[in-house]
């Protein structure tokens, strides 16, 4: 470390002035915090740019300004990016890329300012650019595991934490069933290659969720890159009594919607017709270039234009959906998901090809979702000692995830702050169950995945409507508990925000699948790793 007893912060935030106004005050109190921790061990937290009174926060809020910022500062001082918000990763990439000096990222640990959130993509960005760097978390920075952490990066600028969770495919045993079945899928895929459409890149600034193509040709995916401006365009050309016929589908199927009359704050029946022209749009332009899995960014551009794509995005995940068809009469994927990624999440799309493929060969079931990893907590209620994780995706998950299906799921409106068209989420609980959760990410130039098994469990209902309260109550929900792997081992490895979920019928067959997705990955060149245990506490 540096002989002086200074440290930079930086605080990366939105791109959408709205959030960084609305979430100033939670950043600024974490790091009053962080600066006292920080002080409290003999060292001066200076910011490295300042707070902006015209627009009322002192967040980094463009990628042009962030490298202004980091060309006036001293690559040689260590620095700390504090996040207690989600933020756009490449508004901070450049300048980290070329720092010198160590580096530390902090998150706050709330479910209502997902720092962690934020923190998490940068850490994945921040490992596919081969960035060193460390990494901390904390509920109010007085915890020991954060002050001990913290005085060791201040002294040493390193801070590993363990990881003994995570095994080399290579070390496990594989059943044949498995092997085997991942050796067909991957004779389809390199003899009969896929194609995953991508609606415009780089959604949010999410670098780590754009697979270089040359890492991913081997898999035998291919991108077919599409404009949001053609999806625009097909969208509006949509007939009213095509969409009308998508929303009577629904509604007879039991999906609530909760309307309201104020366009601007509610959401209207009017802002839903046009999601269901969307839907019917992305189906026909996926089938129109062979997708078998689309990414709709949604973010810039499209906010402006056209209410949200989350009703849309959960619906296509969905092995029941609205039928549309095609110019030559058609249904699309009949009774079958057109599998999206959120965010246009291009390792979450290539996880979700996959597990399709897999759950199809296995019989189990093919819906599957990325999720934010949101936050976790104990559960206040004492109906489990197990730590349950908040798995929350920003707008959709397929109903076929939620306990009573459609009938269970409803509709609400997005939030203004950042979805000023509005537009319909696609919101249930979580039913219990067995899952595998797995992560695609890049490091080092290789693709790699992260597979592990866990399982959604229920809660009592003032517990679901608390956790909720402390994060989005719009966005649908899932209770998980991983098998293990503690919360904060799941944070020293996790290479993104995002997790991927799908059920399978079983423990047994739960693990059957989580043992062939990982076959399939490593036969097509990812260097592959399980985290954890079984249910039953075995090791894999």
């Amino acid at each position: 470390m540096a002989s002086a007893k200074k440290i930079l912060l930086v605080a990366s935030g939105d791109l959408r002035q709205s959030a960084n106004e609305t979430c100033w005050p939670a950043q600024q109190a974490m790091e009053k915090a962080l600066t006292a921790a920080v002080a409290r061990l003999g060292y001066t937290l200076v910011r490295a740019h300042p707070y902006k009174p015209a627009v009322k926060h002192g967040f980094i809020a463009s990628q042009k300004e962030g490298m202004e910022v980091f060309a006036q500062l001293d690559p040689r001082t260590p620095l700390i990016v504090a996040e207690s918000v989600w933020q756009y990763s490449h508004h901070v990439l450049a300048g980290l890329i070329s720092h010198q000096a160590p580096i530390l990222t902090v998150a706050n640990w709330s479910g209502m300012w997902p720092g962690l959130v934020g923190m998490l993509n940068l850490n994945g960005s921040l490992t596919k650019a081969g960035v060193k760097y460390s990494t901390l978390w904390s509920e109010d920075f007085t915890d020991d595991a954060f002050v001990d952490g913290l005085s060791t990066w201040l002294k040493t600028g390193v801070v590993k934490h363990r990881t003994a969770h995570v095994k080399p495919l290579a070390r496990a045993t594989v059943p044949a069933k498995a092997k085997a079945a991942a050796k067909r899928i991957a004779t389809e895929l390199r003899t009969r290659k896929s194609i995953m459409g991508v609606f415009d890149e780089g959604c949010m600034g999410m670098f780590n969720a754009i697979i270089p193509d040359d890492l991913l040709f081997p898999t035998g995916v291919y991108k077919e890159r599409l404009s949001q401006s053609a999806l625009y365009y097909a969208t509006t050309q949509v007939p009213d009594a095509e969409a009308r016929a998508v929303y009577d589908w629904l509604v007879q199927k039991g999906l609530t919607f909760h309307f309201g009359q104020n366009e601007e704050t509610e959401l209207t029946e009017a802002q839903v017709l046009a999601q269901c022209k969307m839907y019917v749009a992305a189906l026909r332009i996926a089938d129109e270039f062979g997708c078998e899995a689309i990414g709709i960014q949604y973010q810039q551009g499209m906010k402006d234009l056209l209410p949200a794509s989350d009703l849309v995005e959960g619906l296509l995940n969905n092995s029941e959906r609205p039928p549309v068809k095609n110019a030559a009469g058609k249904v699309i994927r009949a009774g079958q998901p057109l599998t999206h990624f959120n965010e246009v999440d291009e390792c979450a799309g290539l996880d979700g090809i996959l597990t399709n493929r897999v759950h199809t060969a296995l019989g189990q079931p093919v819906e599957n979702t990325l999720h934010d990893l949101r936050w976790g907590d104990w559960d206040k209620s004492g109906s489990t000692d197990e730590y349950v994780w908040v798995f929350l995706i920003s707008g959709a998950t397929p109903p076929a995830h939620h306990v009573g299906g459609f009938k269970g799921s409803d509709s609400m409106r997005q939030s203004p702050m950042y979805f000023r068209l509005g537009g319909g989420t696609l919101r249930g609980v979580a039913k219990p169950g067995e899952i595998v959760w797995s992560r695609v990410f890049v490091e080092g130039g290789k693709l790699k995945m992260d597979l592990g098994r866990a399982k959604a469990i229920s809660l009592p209902e003032a517990e679901t409507q608390r956790r909720w309260k402390e994060t989005t109550e719009v966005w649908p929900i899932m209770h998980a508990v991983t098998y293990g792997v503690s919360r904060d081992q799941m944070m020293a490895r996790h290479k993104a925000n995002h997790i991927q979920v799908a059920y399978a019928n079983s423990a047994k067959e739960a693990d059957l699948a989580l043992y062939a997705k990982a076959a399939l990955a490593a036969e097509l060149g990812l260097e592959v790793n399980l985290c954890g245990t079984k249910a039953d506490g075995s090791a894999f």
